[in-house]
């Protein structure tokens, strides 16, 4: 096992919104972090978090359909991988993200509090990093 102090960076890519989480390689605890809106500076702004941050590993949610077939958004979000991991210098991975956006306004709606589509979408990317750093 790497001992190497890492921080991580999932996100959910969505058409509107991209849903963020964070953690580290300490406590393992993956956190929403933040929403952003995808505009045309989308790379850059994702570019200038993983610098403030000191991302050292971007994890990036791959949906599918229903029975695991490829959509319109998991095309979507390969080209998207591929822009970034040109874009960044450091790991990029890619992992399924099916169900995450349901689990997580499933666990919004059971806290019975009121919420926003930009809270499902960080949730959602938590998800995506609990699975991701479950299985390295």
């Amino acid at each position: 096992m790497d001992s190497t102090f890492k921080t991580y960076l999932a996100l959910d890519v969505g058409d509107k919104r991209i849903g963020i989480a964070k953690a580290n390689s300490i406590s393992r605890l993956p956190q929403p972090f933040l929403t952003i809106n995808v505009d045309d500076g989308i790379m850059d702004t994702i570019n200038q978090i993983i610098k403030d941050e000191q991302i050292n590993v971007l994890v990036l949610g791959l949906p599918r359909g229903m029975d695991g077939q490829e959509t319109e958004q998991s095309r979507k979000t390969r080209k998207f991988y591929d822009e970034i991991k040109k874009k960044i210098n450091i790991d990029v991975y890619l992992i399924d993200e099916a169900g995450t956006s349901l689990k997580a306004k499933a666990e919004l709606e059971a806290r019975g509090k009121t919420y926003q589509k930009s809270d499902i979408d960080s949730l959602a990317a938590t998800y995506i990093l609990e699975d991701y750093l479950n299985e390295i």
